[in-house]
């Protein structure tokens, strides 16, 4: 049952990759179209395959044709991009040994692996103020042009957040919970995708911070509502373990606090949010400011007159 589930797996990748192998009665690439209940149900951690098993099969099937043959690691890849985007880095697969993945919601985890390790530390509070809250105190948040989640950057001396893009939409709880469940079942001691739901939860916990993220295109909203991005991440944490010690984003939540406890920040963003936000606002207030030093000077000059 495994060899025919299996083979069934690295066929749904080569079709996938190379079209010529579809048939043109197959129901999964053509109506009605079952590629997407496969992709999801292909995730889920129930149904995974030894990852070596695929991988001696990937090796005996044969390429007819000009076209080169991929290795189970790029077919691999290529079907989860579709799919997955966010999840599936090309940047990260020149470090992805086929001998270190156990099975296809592994090698999902395993293109997250942060070039920068964390040192253990723990922190006293693992807390971080939310995206309205952030804008509040002058954070201006960024669009990252990194397609790996885990790198969120924030820059202490401009006050900008860097955040990589992340799709949601209805199949997206699926993949996370899977990849969710894999770490906290196995004990990993580095949950990264654990800790990057943890510090979204954070981040939204009301929906106009959804919507400021969606305005500055970090988020990609499928989702029916705003407030469907905020239960999603609420339910997700509901379940989810964090370690302070190994916490992946200590050090960026620990600069996001220290930001935004600096009064300075707060009022220079209050001044340019409700006083500068638009140039005729910004003209009112120029002309309000120079009104008020006329009168001022006017009236130290009629008392020095009197005098």
């Amino acid at each position: 049952m495994i060899l025919m589930d299996a083979a069934f797996v690295i066929m749904l990748l080569l079709k996938w990759t190379y079209t010529d192998f579809r048939g043109s009665r197959d129901s999964i690439f053509y109506p009605p179209y079952k590629s997407v209940d496969v992709r999801v149900d292909i995730c889920l951690l129930e149904n995974q395959l030894p990852f070596f098993i695929l991988d001696e099969l990937s090796r005996l099937s044969t390429i007819i044709g000009n076209s080169p043959k991929a290795t189970l690691i790029e077919l691999t890849h290529w079907f989860f991009s579709c799919e997955w985007g966010p999840w599936a880095v090309w940047e990260n697969l020149g470090s992805i040994e086929i001998s270190e993945v156990k099975h296809l919601v592994d090698f999902l985890t395993i293109y997250h692996r942060p070039t920068e390790q964390q040192p253990i530390e723990e922190l006293e509070v693992l807390t971080a103020p939310s995206v309205k809250d952030l804008h509040q105190a002058g954070v201006k948040f960024v669009l990252s042009s990194r397609k790996n989640l885990l790198d969120i950057k924030f820059d202490r001396n401009k006050g900008r957040l860097e955040i990589p893009r992340l799709k949601l939409d209805g199949r997206t709880e699926i993949i996370i919970r899977n990849m969710q469940a894999f770490e906290q079942c196995h004990g990993l001691t580095h949950g990264y995708v654990g800790d990057y739901i943890f510090l979204m939860g954070l981040f939204v916990s009301a929906s106009k911070d959804v919507e400021m993220l969606v305005e500055n295109r970090i988020i990609e909203n499928w989702l029916p509502s705003n407030e469907e991005v905020v239960q999603l991440f609420y339910n997700l944490n509901k379940q989810n373990s964090v370690w302070s010690g190994t916490f992946l984003f200590k050090g960026l939540i620990k600069d996001l606090n220290a930001f935004c406890e600096r009064p300075w920040n707060k009022w220079k963003a209050n001044l340019k949010q409700n006083y500068f936000n638009t140039p005729w606002a910004a003209v009112s207030v120029s002309g309000a400011v120079i009104l008020l030093i006329l009168t001022v000077i006017q009236s130290v000059c009629s008392i020095l007159q009197v005098v």
